[in-house]
């Protein structure tokens, strides 16, 4: 199964936290448990996390205390869930950054629904944001190893995309075949002219002006760069 994001559950009762944990891991979503908002601050040193699900009454800091710490260095959302139900501590927690709040006792299903909606908003995000270079009649998405002419997509293999990426994302500097080599197939020696042949097949996906090297160009002595000035 493909997960869909990574959880960190900070909550003190065992039993719980191992009930969503296993929910989450059902629908494909990573979870770890931390018992402590200590140990969460640890973890999160150690590891990338996509969400917290974030307890208020914990053993030393409490949630209150942890989400006013952690928003001062991260954004990604956060879920209290609590016994708490008082209009002030709702109000609190949403205050101190909280994105939502979730009441004890609470239905473990109803729960994974509403962290799968954050996360996909937050892939939404990362989506919007995710670089996109267009030249020509051409679009390349930097992330999803996508190149569009006029909206339909170029057929490319996989090293294909990597050398135009490359190129692409460093246009206006010279390449040598060798640093191209080492660059994209993470070997310091090799046959360097199996980058003249991608360069090759390259240009004869992206150039429509026949003979004309038009946005991957030649560059004597030197190697091959990606013309700056293409770039829209």
């Amino acid at each position: 199964m493909i997960l869909t994001g990574n959880v960190l559950i900070i909550e003190d009762e065992k039993e719980l936290a191992e009930l969503v944990q296993a929910y989450l891991t059902k629908e494909g979503i990573s979870a770890t448990w931390a018992e402590s908002a200590e140990m969460g601050l640890s973890l999160f040193l150690e590891k990338k996390f996509d969400l917290i699900i974030l307890d208020i009454n914990l053993p030393g800091m409490d949630g209150f205390e942890f989400l006013q710490y952690f928003r001062k260095k991260q954004n990604i959302p956060v879920i209290i869930v609590s016994a708490r139900e008082a209009d002030e501590d709702i109000i609190l927690g949403l205050g101190v950054g909280a994105d939502e709040f979730v009441t004890k006792p609470f239905a473990p299903r109803v729960l994974t629904a509403r962290v799968r909606a954050h996360l996909r908003r937050n892939n939404l995000i990362q989506e919007e944001t995710r670089e996109i270079f267009a030249f020509g009649e051409f679009t390349l998405d930097y992330d999803s190893y996508i190149l569009k002419k006029n909206d339909s997509p170029v057929a490319m293999s996989a090293k294909e995309f990597e050398v135009l990426r490359f190129l692409v994302k460093n246009a206006g500097t010279a390449y040598s075949p060798d640093d191209i080599y080492d660059s994209i197939w993470k070997q310091e020696f090799g046959d360097i002219m199996t980058v003249a042949v991608y360069i090759q097949r390259i240009r004869k996906k992206i150039d429509t002006e026949r003979g004309t090297p038009s946005f991957i160009k030649t560059i004597h002595g030197k190697g091959y760069r990606f013309d700056e000035e293409r770039l829209k």
